[in-house]
């Protein structure tokens, strides 16, 4: 199977992690709408909202606005949205944008002749974490919870909120060149060139033996994006800071 292109000019964004109380992301998207912001292909690394779990319509309800607002874009530019920690079973949320689930990932593209693996980025991490992820995200589970959730006043999703209000998500990672070099001897890294991930927030990159490694910088610390620009054949991923008044 072929794969899909990676576009100049195309836009990635990581860990929004866009809430009621936090909404620059929202302002960011109405550009993109208006044209304020050009592009014809935008990626979602994942955490893009706080709280959005497909079956649980809690959480649906908290972001109508931006699911809304991203399913106007989707008939007008591409749209891939990698499924992160915070954010998963969006199927049938967004009918018309290319969803990858965490087991899906790493996201094979192509830029010219260069393989790029992109991922959220909670992947390779302790047998604990992989458990519990495999339990949230099922299906089943989640429809119990919503029920649990609804009967009893929305005291999950309370719960998860408080904990979120509370959350630092811009602190600095100690030694974080050790975290990302944990994808090294998966087959799939012999097969790419670049690999470009979200979740810890870092905004660091790496060159490593065979590949170079991006860590995106989180939208929710300073809202930043990036803009993928070509620099002698190669890919560049051109950090851009989003203005709601660019004046």
């Amino acid at each position: 199977m072929s794969l899909k292109q990676l576009h100049d000019g195309a836009i990635l964004v990581a860990d929004s992690h866009y809430a009621p109380w936090r909404i620059p992301f929202i302002d960011f998207l109405r550009a993109v709408e208006n044209e304020t912001i050009k592009t014809t292909q935008l990626i979602l690394m994942g955490d893009n909202c706080d709280l959005l779990f497909g079956p649980i319509s809690e959480t649906v309800l908290l972001n109508q606005e931006l699911i809304d607002l991203l399913n106007v874009l989707s008939k007008k530019i591409d749209i891939l949205y990698l499924e992160g920690n915070h954010d998963f079973r969006l199927a049938s949320v967004f009918p018309n944008i290319t969803i990858v689930p965490r087991h899906h990932q790493p996201f094979m593209m192509l830029y010219g002749s260069q393989k790029i693996a992109l991922l959220h980025g909670d992947s390779r991490v302790a047998l604990g974490y992989e458990v519990y992820t495999a339990i949230i995200r099922n299906r089943p589970i989640l429809y119990g919870l919503n029920i649990i959730n609804n009967i009893f006043g929305g005291i999950i999703i309370k719960w998860l909120t408080r904990d979120m209000q509370r959350k630092n998500h811009c602190k600095k990672i100690e030694n974080f060149e050790s975290i990302a070099h944990r994808h090294s001897g998966k087959k799939w890294i012999e097969e790419c060139d670049m690999v470009v991930e979200g979740h810890y927030h870092q905004n660091k990159s790496f060159d490593f033996e065979t590949y170079r490694y991006c860590n995106l910088g989180a939208f929710a610390c300073n809202e930043r994006y990036y803009v993928v620009k070509s620099s002698q054949n190669q890919l560049i991923l051109d950090e851009t800071l989003f203005s709601k008044d660019p004046g």
